[in-house]
């Protein structure tokens, strides 16, 4: 194991930080990076025993900056010194990781040193305290649906991370554990390949020596997954609004004209913004310009088409407002449209 660093972060610990470092000493590992993120000053006896061990090397911040900044300043410090190594291990100071999943991880990260390696616990067991089992639940369904990561365990601490992606994180967003979230989504992105390692599934005392903040931290990871969609939400509004309008101007033409011109106007003009917004904010994606355009208009003029015949039938059958048909035809497609912009128009090559 001297090729993989080891990576704790840690904020107020006990002596399950001591037992962490020595089993992980015993397992052959060299180079084990601790960061002590702001912790009380009665918290540094336990640092200055992990110094006393050759293999550790103890970074510290003046306050507490969040479990994100302290993975970053770590990360920092493993490409200046470990960068010939085959990349690091992230393990939770609490020692809910055991030893030997921590190992299949390193042996993993051998095997497939291209792919991110994530430690999944079961969360259909008993033990699992309820408030990680529906945190985990329900962001495993939005990572599923809207970002298309189909994962058993979205917040687990322990992540095997070669060196060439090392570097990359350390530019994303998020300084508390909503980093981690980021992370997921920026593999995405780039397609790295993400493989599960299964591991125990272990809570000690129910938990409690988490510094996880369900109600702010779960806020957070929510808002940067709904990144990917407030874009789309956003020109729908655009373009809904500039429908009404137009349905307003051409209000003396026949329904199925009136709804043809306003549908395909401002379809145009809410597109133009989409498409930029999305091509460089949202998917940050550094195709040719010309190709993704293309292949966006493709998606953009079948969308159109749908629209206008999902509003102009189910007008004549219900006789109810166009406006009101047009944003329900509208959710349907932005479901689908999302998809489809993600695997196709903006995927990275």
């Amino acid at each position: 194991m001297q090729s993989i660093s080891i990576v704790i972060p840690s904020l107020n610990p006990d002596d399950k930080l001591i037992e962490v470092v020595e089993s992980i000493i015993s397992r052959g590992f060299e180079s084990i990076i601790i960061v002590n993120d702001g912790s009380d000053k009665e918290y540094d006896k336990y640092f200055d025993l992990t110094k006393k061990h050759k293999e550790c090397v103890v970074l510290k911040h003046c306050k507490n900056l969040g479990k994100g900044r302290a993975l970053k300043t770590a990360f920092n410090y493993f490409i200046n010194t470990y960068s010939d190594n085959i990349g690091l291990i992230t393990v939770d100071a609490d020692n809910q990781h055991h030893i030997d999943d921590i190992c299949n991880c390193a042996i993993s990260l051998q095997e497939r040193s291209n792919s991110l390696i994530l430690g999944c616990r079961n969360f259909d067991l008993n033990n699992i305290p309820l408030k990680s089992k529906l945190g985990n639940k329900i962001t495993k369904f939005i990572f599923k649906s809207l970002c298309g990561i189909n994962l058993s365990d979205t917040q687990t601490g322990l992540r095997a991370i070669p060196t060439n992606l090392v570097k990359e994180f350390i530019d994303i967003d998020g300084e508390r554990y909503e980093f981690e979230t980021n992370m997921l989504i920026e593999a995405k992105i780039k397609n790295v390949k993400i493989e599960e390692v299964k591991i125990q599934t272990i809570y000690i005392e129910n938990n409690k020596s988490s510094h996880f903040n369900p109600l702010r931290d779960s806020f957070k990871i929510y808002l940067l997954i709904f990144k990917f969609c407030s874009v789309s939400f956003l020109s729908s509004i655009i373009d809904l609004g500039l429908f009404a309008l137009f349905m307003l101007l051409f209000k003396s033409f026949n329904l199925s004209t009136k709804i043809f011109l306003s549908t395909v106007l401002s379809r145009i003009l809410s597109s133009l913004f989409n498409f930029y917004v999305n091509k460089n904010v949202v998917f940050n994606n550094g195709s040719n310009t010309k190709t993704t355009m293309v292949k966006y208009y493709t998606l953009a003029v079948i969308q159109m088409s749908l629209s206008y015949f999902g509003v102009y039938f189910i007008s004549k059958i219900l006789h109810f407002n166009s406006t009101a048909i047009k944003l329900f035809v509208d959710i349907v497609l932005f479901a689908v449209s999302f998809q489809i912009q993600r695997e196709w128009v903006f995927k990275s090559s």
